[in-house]
């Protein structure tokens, strides 16, 4: 039935004898219409362009003198709004996928670059989205890139690789890096992209895969002001709560510092744990003091659920990615002279949980990584069963 529609306008539109064929004003009327009382995004995403353009026009030309919209003209605003930034999106992982539908699910045309695992890719496409095949072809198809990978060797090598973003990005584009970057390279990468009329952003993020499907992540931003008013838009569409933190670099530094005091929580949970099983005191017997208690928070209560209740996937942030992130921590410490004893005791904690393996552990299984340390058992049972980490 969508097929249709859309053949009907796209018909319309091409037999129309010019602009004031009744016709042509039929096919638009129907096509506002629709966006108006559809809520399905995939249909206003595949609108042919030249009615797409039409409805910015018309919204455009309408806004000046005009009294506050009603909801109808607030969600045909919003359609013919996102119409103006064309979006790319590289890194589709476990909060990549989430952002990436949540753009265009609110509407905006995205392109995105496929990866093996098709799972994600499949569920864009069949959202409306357009997949590339290289990173050039992303930049080239979009005003706005978004990066989400694991730290900045892999955005280096997106940015400046063979068929990387630079090779297809136009002036005037935007890249947001959305990955926790080590920030001298952020600055080394904005500069070279600045060269080319390209402003580059970092936005890091915090909360979990959970969060970045419901839309509701947050996010702190480095930009310069007229920078952040064109994307605070976008960023709208999967953060609940956007920070504007300073200029590029500030948001990937808050991050490093963020999950300084979130992994240094991560480090003193697991060896107050080991350390309350080693003298009696067993993990629900420590947790029924912590908790509702001063010591509570939303980070303690997602990290107990392994240990208390073996949920694997309580909070999904790898060991790897947080000990990559406190050696950025240690960088950025060492560059501007200041000494970090915490943050490196916190870094060699995780590097010991790292080094003993398996790649995909997550950050509350840390614990279980102490308590084996130090001859204590802390590995969780779930529904009977001992698990395996």
């Amino acid at each position: 039935m969508l097929d249709q529609v859309l053949d009907y306008m796209a018909a319309g539109l091409a037999a129309a004898a010019g602009e004031h064929d009744p016709l042509r004003h039929f096919a638009l009327h129907i096509a506002r219409e629709l966006c108006v009382l559809s809520d399905n995004m995939v249909f206003r995403n595949r609108l042919p362009t030249a009615i797409r353009e039409n409805l910015l026009q018309q919204s455009l030309a309408g806004r000046s003198g005009r009294r506050r919209p009603s909801k109808k003209q607030e969600r045909n605003d919003m359609t013919t709004t996102a119409a103006r930034e064309n979006i790319g999106f590289i890194g589709l992982g476990l909060m990549g996928h989430g952002i990436a539908k949540n753009i265009v699910d609110k509407g905006y045309p995205l392109t995105f670059l496929g990866r093996k695992n098709r799972k994600p890719a499949e569920d864009l496409i069949g959202r409306g989205a357009k997949e590339a095949s290289t990173s050039r072809e992303v930049a080239a198809a979009s005003d706005i890139v978004f990066i989400c990978v694991t730290g900045s060797r892999e955005v280096e090598a997106i940015i400046r690789g063979p068929g990387g973003l630079k090779e297809g990005l136009r002036k005037g584009a935007v890249v947001v890096d959305c990955s926790t970057s080590d920030p001298v390279s952020t600055m080394a990468l904005a500069a070279e992209l600045k060269a080319l009329g390209v402003d580059y952003v970092d936005a890091p993020l915090s909360r979990t895969p959970k969060e970045a499907w419901e839309g509701t992540l947050d996010a702190m931003v480095g930009a310069p002001d007229a920078v952040f008013a064109r994307l605070k838009p976008v960023i709208e569409t999967w953060a609940g709560r956007i920070v504007h933190i300073g200029d590029t670099g500030d948001g990937h530094r808050m991050k490093l510092l963020n999950n300084f005091i979130s992994l240094g929580y991560a480090a003193i949970y697991s060896e107050a744990l080991a350390l309350a099983q080693k003298v009696g005191i067993s993990p629900p017997r420590f947790d029924s003091v912590i908790r509702n208690g001063r010591m509570d928070c939303g980070f303690y209560q997602t990290f107990m659920r392994w240990t208390l209740e073996g949920d694997r996937d309580a909070h999904k942030f790898s060991i790897a990615n947080a000990f990559k992130d406190l050696t950025y921590l240690e960088s950025m410490a060492g560059a501007a002279g200041i000494a970090n004893p915490l943050g490196n005791a916190t870094k060699n904690s995780f590097a010991t949980a790292f080094a003993a393996g398996p790649a995909d552990q997550y950050v509350p299984m840390l614990a279980t990584h102490v308590g084996k340390l130090n001859g204590v058992d802390l590995m969780p049972s779930k529904d009977g069963v001992k698990q395996k980490i």
